[in-house]
């Protein structure tokens, strides 16, 4: 049941994310958006356990979800950036 709570919290993450973080070098599809917030939420999932904010098996809530889908937002941003100005 992790998991599937984890997808389901990095769904809503990565629309809540995209509101926040908008802009141009990010990803402007429904569906990109979404991936990258699940993406987001096992991020926040994976750093909390290992910082001990989770325990083990323990997924991170909404709030650190959505913290971590800013933060892959970010990091594809700055990539797509670098794609974009090199072509």
């Amino acid at each position: 049941m992790g998991i599937l709570w984890t997808i389901i919290i990095g769904f809503i993450a990565g629309v809540i994310a995209k509101f926040i973080m908008p802009g141009d070098k990010e990803p402007s599809g429904f569906i990109l958006t979404t991936i990258l917030g699940i993406v987001g939420a096992f991020v926040a999932t994976y750093l909390g356990q290992s910082l001990g904010w989770y325990r083990p098996g323990e997924g991170a809530g909404l709030i650190g979800a959505v913290v971590g889908a800013i933060i892959v937002l970010f990091v594809y941003g700055l990539f797509a950036g670098r794609q974009r100005r090199s072509i």
